[in-house]
């Protein structure tokens, strides 16, 4: 079963509430060095918990947050609630609003072996360890882990959507995004969540270092607590959950950055076309991922040439690997198994930690990162379905890394979820017995 509880959050003092967005914070995944400037400029933002500097000690962090609670920066909600959340957004090229609907809850934060969390990607030990250290050091967690669950029947939307008509919160985030936050208390609503979400496994689609950091804190507090019940607040973790059966659920394609090829343009494309049919792109600004309709299909952009490379017909017998045909089968693991070790020489075991490969989910900066001589090579991939996402998942494997980009993410510093035993504990059995 999928257990949570409601979730006692602090939050910042109402006579914030009209400066949210200047409070609130990316996550530190994909805040980018000129808005972290920014943000550490701000002595209340939230990103002092989310990412904190580079120069400060997780002593001072601590301190930091002592100090914000004293002078009544953040306060605690005294009842527990689940805290509606619900993102407008649209995406790039069109008119279209779409809202994703959430809850932000405690979870229990579940062994990956207990199958009840499914992850999809695997986790990086040094970065793991830092959120580890966080936590030690504050017990709270400024950003929520993105949950999906499934439920063709939608039977929480209807308790939402009366919920938000009473927000506490309605901003615009730095995305753009309209964040609209509300918070439900009511005892018999609540108990209906619960009893409904304990029978769902949940898929795991954003935040593995920051649930696989609860995991190791949760086992370390548990080691030296001798009356250890499984009850205490280090056994949980906040979470965002939505619906994966919602149509406003989306997934932005991932591309893929060559810092140094250290083999031409020409070496490249001669090694392609063992694996790959190649044909020239004449007219690069009209560059888009959404004209990838062929499966296992990319495209090369190098400085004064862009190609569009398709995997050829039976190559994909040629994929040598113990994984199941559901991880194969993506383009993602195409990819990187034909183009990135075979062609650019990468191994595919060692590709995760190769600092010569990087990520990024915007077109106009890939092109200009290839222009501005930063990187010789983007490779621009198309978005990951859903459906691939949950049947790697219910595989038990995982998917290459930074294989998804669920948009919008979740906005940090709206909620912060506390595990310290004071202020965690509370008489939660009243909602399992309504």
């Amino acid at each position: 079963m999928a257990e949570i509880l409601p979730l006692k959050a602090w939050r910042y003092h109402p006579r914030y509430t009209d400066s949210l967005e200047k409070l609130t914070s990316p996550l530190f995944d994909v805040v980018s060095p000129t808005q972290l400037d920014l943000l550490y400029s701000n002595p209340i933002n939230s990103i002092h918990f989310t990412l904190p500097h580079k120069d400060h000690t997780v002593q001072k962090t601590s301190s930091l947050l002592k100090n914000w609670k004293d002078q009544g920066v953040i306060i605690q909600d005294q009842l527990p609630g689940i805290y509606v959340y619900y993102q407008y957004f649209r995406l790039p090229g069109s008119s279209k609003e779409h809202c994703r609907k959430g809850f932000v809850i405690h979870i229990r934060a579940y062994d990956w072996d207990e199958r009840q969390i499914l992850r999809h990607e695997d986790t990086i030990a040094h970065s793991v360890k830092e959120r580890v250290n966080l936590l030690n050091a504050t017990e709270i967690q400024s950003s929520p882990t993105h949950g999906l669950y499934e439920d063709t029947s939608f039977l929480l939307e209807a308790y939402m959507d009366e919920s938000i008509k009473k927000p506490i919160y309605d901003l615009k985030d730095y995305q753009g995004v309209r964040e609209v936050l509300s918070v439900i208390t009511d005892t018999s609503i609540i108990a209906r969540f619960i009893s409904f979400m304990k029978d769902k496994k949940i898929i795991l689609a954003d935040g593995h270092h920051r649930l696989q950091a609860a995991i190791y804190y949760k086992h370390q507090c548990a080691k030296v607590n001798k009356n250890h019940n499984g009850n205490e607040g280090y056994n949980y973790h906040m979470m965002y959950l939505t619906n994966s059966r919602s149509n406003n659920l989306k997934i932005l394609p991932t591309h893929r950055l060559v810092k140094k090829l250290g083999i031409s343009r020409e070496t490249v494309l001669d090694k392609s076309k063992k694996y790959f049919d190649i044909e020239i792109i004449y007219d690069t600004d009209e560059i888009d991922p959404m004209n990838l309709q062929q499966k296992w299909s990319f495209i090369l952009i190098f400085r004064d040439k862009a190609y569009l490379i398709s995997l050829k017909e039976n190559k994909i017998n040629e994929y040598n690997s113990a994984f199941p045909e559901v991880v194969k089968n993506l383009d993602l693991s195409v990819l990187h198994y034909f183009f990135v070790d075979k062609v650019l020489g990468i191994p595919f075991r060692k590709q995760r930690f190769d600092e010569n490969l990087l990520y990024e989910k915007n077109l106009l900066r890939c092109q200009h990162k290839v222009a501005g001589q930063e990187v010789d090579l983007a490779i621009i991939t198309r978005e990951i379905l859903m459906e691939e996402v949950m049947a790697v998942c219910h595989s038990g494997h995982t998917l290459p890394q930074k294989s998804t980009y669920f948009y919008p993410k979740a906005l940090s510093g709206l909620l912060f979820g506390s595990i310290n035993s004071e202020e965690f504990n509370y008489p939660y059995s009243k909602y399992f017995n309504p």
